[in-house]
């Protein structure tokens, strides 16, 4: 089969998309939505390779057949034991070789119509790279703009929950977009984030805006691919403005994780040395020690974030300003509201 990304790979008419690559690769990207069944593990894999290149091409392949056959009847007594007589899987490899071949092959002795993905992961991967990096989005961003503690990811979540379009970029990224915006688990490999992304946008109607808070061009450790940037250098924005007191506040409900992470809290304060120097930094480690935590998000705000978030900002339309008074849920609410009368569905 000949994949084509003209719908998200979760809604590919099969019951199951299976990624037979080694857990090392699958690791770094797969396919949305696809089951890790791998024929050799990373040791198996690399072994083969190692028998391949020092040895010969023929004992390669008969290490490799052999325990391609034992890992396949595993993950047939496992993993698909309760598979009916009419399931439809789709299998790739990286090339969509004799990994995903072989074990098509076994499984379409059983009688189960499988297929196997041509090109595997490398033409699925190039499609990506071309959607995201060699031509513009048919979408229409606009971005949800404000510094940190506006509550905007809040808001993508109340837009959502109106029927508008959203995708939430630090979420896709496991990463808060800030020094303290780390999430338990890691961020995902450039590419897995690049997979997350084109899925979402795939599913977009080009007709209708797309809200997207304004990020940098950075997500902790992630760049978002050019042509999304691109999108979003000109998109309209809906800037939030909000005092620096309920700012304050509403980080210290944004980031419980800090807040009861003593250590992890004190290390994100002594990375802002280089950029606050000693006596300012010095300063919020005692905030932080006392439980002065709404302070010390004033006090970030104020020397630290405003002014970061204005040196980054590029300059775009703004559609509309919106003053919350402070950043519970109802001020939130209501400024859903007023994005979308601003904007339109």
């Amino acid at each position: 089969m000949a994949f084509t990304l003209d719908a998200p790979p979760r809604a590919l008419p099969f019951d199951d998309v299976i990624d037979v690559r080694a857990p090392a690769e699958f690791a770094e990207d797969h396919l949305p939505g696809a089951l890790n069944l791998p024929v050799l593990t990373d040791a198996e894999r690399a072994e083969v390779g190692t028998i391949y290149t020092r040895e010969s091409r023929f004992r390669a392949r008969k290490v490799g057949a052999a325990l391609v056959a034992r890992n396949a009847a595993r993950h047939i007594e496992g993993p698909l034991a309760d598979r009916p007589g009419g399931w439809r899987p789709l299998v790739y490899c990286w090339r969509g070789g004799q990994r995903s071949g072989s074990f098509a092959s076994i499984l379409g002795q059983i009688g189960w119509r499988v297929e196997v993905l041509e090109g595997g992961y490398r033409s699925y991967r190039r499609q990506i790279s071309a959607m995201l990096y060699d031509r513009p989005l048919p979408v229409r961003p606009v971005l949800i703009d404000g510094g940190t503690g506006h509550g905007k990811t809040r808001l993508l979540a109340l837009l959502a929950a109106r029927g508008a379009q959203v995708v939430d970029l630090e979420a896709l990224a496991n990463h808060r977009g800030s020094n303290f915006g780390a999430r338990p688990g890691g961020q995902p490999s450039q590419k897995m984030f690049e997979s997350r992304l084109a899925s979402a946008l795939l599913a977009v109607d080009p007709d209708r805006p797309l809200y997207l808070e304004a990020e940098s061009a950075l997500i902790g450790g992630l760049r978002l691919p050019p042509a999304l940037w691109a999108a979003m250098k000109t998109a309209p924005t809906v800037r939030l403005e909000a005092p620096i007191a309920a700012r304050g506040r509403f980080l210290v409900a944004a980031y419980p994780d800090l807040v009861e992470g003593a250590d992890r809290l004190a290390a994100r304060i002594d990375a802002l040395r280089p950029y606050q120097g000693r006596e300012r930094v010095e300063a919020w480690h005692a905030l932080a020690r006392d439980g002065r935590f709404a302070e010390l998000g004033e006090g970030l705000i104020e020397a630290h974030y405003d002014p970061a978030y204005a040196r980054g900002r590029p300059p775009r339309p703004v559609a509309a300003t919106i003053h919350l008074p402070d950043l519970r849920d109802g001020d939130l609410e209501a400024a859903a509201d007023r994005v979308i009368e601003a904007t339109g569905r």
